[in-house]
């Protein structure tokens, strides 16, 4: 049971949400596109805001439904690993070539589920460095680090090794970004520029 409710929580982290939005309403690969991430940010810069709201909250569902899976079946492991498995399911999709997003809003749904103090930490962090540094990615890797911080000194929480791993594994998915920012091209949230990615829908006013 165990070992098919992580292949489970896999599978629905592997849910394409803005590469089915995009194909199907908009005619394009989302992932061809403006930063080419696959997720509810870049789907806002170019499928706009309903599209973008959407694939939030599918994605945010995805992570909660992952996390959940333990409590539904009463099995004693911690919620957080099945909803970072889902994590890892979306940035290394089986339904898309293995190729997703950075999967920031799927784990915000495993962490509304498995720990909701570490999600107010994890998020207030995030949407406190978008401010104050106007990049997105700044914002996504500080969830991460900030987990981090949160399970050294929560004696509670002994996920230390895994969440340096989720670190990791953000700033590896976010290693495009890090060379944009170092190279000067790295677009900030408030870029009036990024309005030229936008694409019409193909479909419908969504």
């Amino acid at each position: 049971m165990l070992w098919l409710l992580l292949l489970s929580s896999y599978l629905i982290g592997s849910i394409p949400t803005a590469l089915i939005v995009g194909k199907l309403i908009f005619g394009v690969d989302i992932r061809e596109h403006g930063s080419k991430n696959p997720g509810a940010t870049n789907t806002l810069r170019v499928l706009g805001k309903k599209s973008a709201v959407f694939v939030l909250l599918i994605d945010l569902a995805k992570g909660a439904s992952a996390a959940y899976l333990p409590i539904y079946f009463n099995i004693d492991v911690e919620p957080l690993y099945f909803g970072l498995i889902a994590v890892v399911g979306h940035c290394f999709p089986i339904f898309a070539g293995f190729r997703g997003g950075k999967a920031i809003a799927t784990t915000a749904g495993a962490l509304l589920v498995a720990n909701l103090p570490l999600f107010i930490v994890s998020y207030l962090t995030f949407f406190l460095v978008i401010f104050l540094t106007k990049y997105v990615f700044w914002g996504s890797i500080s969830v991460g680090l900030s987990m981090l911080v949160f399970a050294f000194i929560s004696p509670k929480l002994e996920l230390e090794l895994i969440l340096l791993l989720f670190s990791l594994l953000l700033i590896y998915l976010h290693r495009s970004n890090i060379r944009n920012f170092i190279l000067g091209i790295e677009p900030k949230i408030n870029d009036k520029n990024l309005i030229n990615d936008r694409i019409p829908p193909k479909n419908s006013g969504f």
